[in-house]
């Protein structure tokens, strides 16, 4: 994947989560928080929180596009730089970069 595009899935990604924001009526204060996560964990976010927006990418792509995603997004909790960095992911099981409101449960 070329770095066009990552900024390009990372435009259409901030594009979704600005769009379902004003959808569901975000107020200042409801933040978007960016987690990476296995196939199971994405399963079980999107059972416990609503909206939830997912991207799937390659895992050796996915905190690049994190990253490219957290600096262009003005709704994203701080924070994430740490899950984000390359060498803290854990292995190759890692597929989807996923947005969810915490204080939005189903």
């Amino acid at each position: 994947m070329a770095d066009k595009t990552i900024e390009y899935q990372a435009n259409v990604y901030v594009y979704d989560l600005n769009n379902c924001a004003r959808e569901y009526g975000f107020k200042a204060d409801d933040l978007w928080e960016l987690s990476l996560a296995t196939v199971d964990e994405k399963k079980a976010l999107e059972k416990k929180y609503l909206p939830t927006i997912s991207a799937k990418a390659l895992p050796e792509f996915l905190s690049e596009l994190g990253r490219v995603v957290k600096e262009k997004l003005v709704l994203a909790k701080s924070g994430i730089e740490k899950q984000l960095n390359p060498n803290n992911l854990p292995g190759s099981e890692l597929q989807y970069l996923i947005a969810y409101n915490p204080k939005r449960t189903r």
